[in-house]
């Protein structure tokens, strides 16, 4: 399964299949993404930190995938509910949610309305009404009338049937991936107040009565809005104009112009407005939710990583050096502002020549560049390279400091 899981992931990626497997390996050792990216180049082809992460999360993804497609089968097979053709779409879903669609009209379910329809004996009037064939209704639906089954009369048969259908069509794969189509496309955030003019709410003030496109609502103001809805201030709601959706699902299901559609056109009203609309709503507000809480750790890491860049010493031109014996060490001189100044690679413990050869271009960049401070990093030939720049004798105006590499 894991090498099917690799070659899925460097397809989606676009990205070799050896690399990924490389890395794929290396994670599975307890390897960090930035101890990967920097010291196992040779062993992923180059990839940064960008690729690595990317490939850990989309293989997480890939298999929690594939263990619910597992659960899935195993649960069709021991319910005898499995067949070629259930088994091949439970397989060929490529996204969780396509395939919690495929399993939901076999999943166990609560007692419904729907449930105890059937347990009424309305399932083959249901079935009479969903061809949409030209018949009398109520004259189909009069043999279903039984007292001792809690069917009282025609109407209550024909509610039955329409309890029926209506689960059918929000369990219909079709059906819900153009709702949920539409629910992206055309939905609307609204929030309303729920204890008008009560003063522990006024910081919500703002979205008392707001509404705006889901697709294009920042997450700032998502966020505010589910607060003040937990906070029980605020009512949120997302939704596609209704007469849109209705419009969507009629096309889908309703095809002949006769009683039997009537019914059926019935049965997609309801089906909207109990079922299935409030089961796509539950997964726009679960995605909208996710999304504005990855912008905001974004922004939040963004604004985090600019504090922990910022100078410790403050703003001081800085002369920093990377270690190294066999590759030299890679020096660089940033300005106050932290840009780039200058770089080169210098062979201070690669003897004498060599040595005198790195003093002499240090010392030149400090006088050039007016260094004020020294960084040597503690990685391999850390000690011995801050031996080397504190034997420069820049006297005590100029620090050399040790800093972490990690």
């Amino acid at each position: 399964m894991i090498e099917n899981q690799i070659e899925r992931v460097g397809a989606h990626l676009k990205l070799p299949v050896d690399r990924v497997r490389a890395t794929v390996v290396l994670l599975d050792e307890g390897g960090t993404v930035p101890f990967i990216a920097r010291y196992r180049k040779e062993a992923t082809g180059m990839l940064d930190e960008v690729a690595v992460a990317a490939i850990r999360d989309r293989l997480a993804v890939l298999v929690e995938l594939d263990d619910r497609r597992d659960a899935i089968l195993k649960s069709l097979t021991e319910r005898e509910l499995r067949t070629d053709d259930l088994r091949e779409q439970v397989n060929s879903a490529e996204s969780m949610t396509a395939l919690e669609d495929v399993y939901l009209p076999f999943r166990p379910k609560r007692r419904t309305r729907a449930t105890i329809a059937r347990e009424r004996g309305l399932e083959p009037l249901s079935e009479i009404i969903w061809t949409q064939t030209d018949v009398d209704i109520a004259a189909e639906a009069m043999p279903f009338v039984d007292e001792s089954l809690g069917v009282a009369n025609v109407d209550e048969a024909l509610s039955g049937a329409r309890d029926i259908l209506a689960e059918r069509v929000s369990e219909d794969s079709a059906a819900r991936g153009r709702v949920r189509e539409l629910f992206a496309r055309q939905g609307v955030l609204r929030s309303r107040s729920v204890n008008d003019g009560e003063e522990a709410g006024a910081k919500y003030r703002d979205y008392f009565e707001w509404e705006e496109p889901l697709a294009t609502a920042p997450s700032h103001r998502v966020l505010a809005m589910f607060r003040g809805e937990n906070e029980s201030f605020l009512s949120v709601r997302i939704s596609p104009s209704e007469p849109a959706a209705l419009e969507v699902l009629t096309g889908l299901f309703v095809t002949e112009d006769n009683p039997s559609a009537e019914q059926v056109g019935s049965a997609v009203d309801d089906s909207y407005k109990r079922l299935l609309g409030p089961a796509i709503e539950r997964e726009a507000r679960n995605a909208i939710k996710e999304r504005a809480d990855r912008t905001a750790i974004n922004v939040f890491a963004e604004n985090l990583r600019e504090l922990l860049l910022a100078p410790p010493l403050g703003r001081k031109i800085v002369l920093a050096a990377d270690p190294g014996f066999r590759t030299g060490a890679k020096i660089v001189v940033l300005d106050k502002q932290g840009a780039l100044l200058h770089d080169d690679v210098v062979y201070v413990l690669s003897g004498e020549n060599r040595a005198n050869e790195a003093k002499a271009t240090i010392l030149k960049l400090v006088n050039l560049s007016n260094v004020e401070v020294v960084a040597v990093g503690n990685g391999t030939g850390g000690r011995e390279t801050e031996a080397f720049f504190r034997d420069l004798g820049l006297g005590s105006r100029i620090p050399v400091v040790m800093v972490n590499e990690s």
